[in-house]
């Protein structure tokens, strides 16, 4: 009998979890870039060619997935250069400033925490802003989202919440069903449908963290 699955959280910072579906799909998700030098065998890769031995020519404008730019970044070196994705721009940081939640970030990448932090491996002169306001450990932007989420996930039982996630990024969805997960065993309880209520897997999982900490 085959075990059941349980997903994979994914990492928190700059740091991936190789385990995690999440921060999988995560790394396929493209920044803007430039080839510092040429970049030989990487045009079909990068979608700039149909043969395998083309090189990217030094000085091409590229979109590269964070994965392969992570491993080509080399600040000593110089092959390629990284730009800020645009929704990660004062522009747009002044936005969330004024008002996060009216912003749709599934449609401005669906791992917009996630993506952000990782921005913070490359070198470029807005990282300190990009830290404040888009890392997930000092999140102003998922701060001033939280309550919001949380309340909605409270407050919609037995209902279609479609309309709800459809503006979160996956994470705050995530948070959302865990949400309604505690509602809905909540009212089970209060109802007489189950003996107790338990820890969310929220709880649980950050006690197991603590506990690896202590152990190492």
């Amino acid at each position: 009998m085959s075990e059941a699955y349980f997903p994979v959280g994914p990492g928190l910072g700059m740091e991936e979890n190789f385990l995690s579906l999440d921060d999988i799909l995560m790394s396929q998700e493209k920044l803007p870039g430039r080839a510092e030098s040429a970049l030989p065998r990487l045009a079909v890769m990068l979608g700039r060619g149909a043969g395998s031995a083309e090189s990217v020519p030094e000085g091409s404008k590229l979109e590269i997935p964070l994965w392969l730019a992570k491993g080509l970044h080399d600040s000593k070196r110089r092959i390629i250069s990284v730009e800020l994705p645009k929704i990660y721009k004062e522009a747009w940081r002044t936005v969330f400033s004024a008002d996060a939640n009216v912003v749709d970030l599934h449609k401005m990448g669906p791992y917009y925490y996630g993506f952000g932090s990782q921005l913070l491996n490359f070198e470029n002169p807005e990282n300190p802003e990009i830290a404040q306001t888009d890392s997930v450990c000092s999140l102003q932007t998922f701060i001033a989202r939280f309550r919001r989420i949380m309340d909605s996930s409270q407050n919609a039982y037995n209902e279609d919440t479609s309309a709800l996630v459809a503006r979160l990024d996956e994470l705050e969805r995530a948070l959302f069903q865990v949400g309604q997960k505690g509602l809905n065993d909540f009212q089970c309880w209060e109802k007489g449908q189950a003996s107790q209520i338990t820890a969310s897997s929220l709880v649980q999982n950050y006690g197991k963290r603590k506990l690896a900490e202590v152990d190492g």
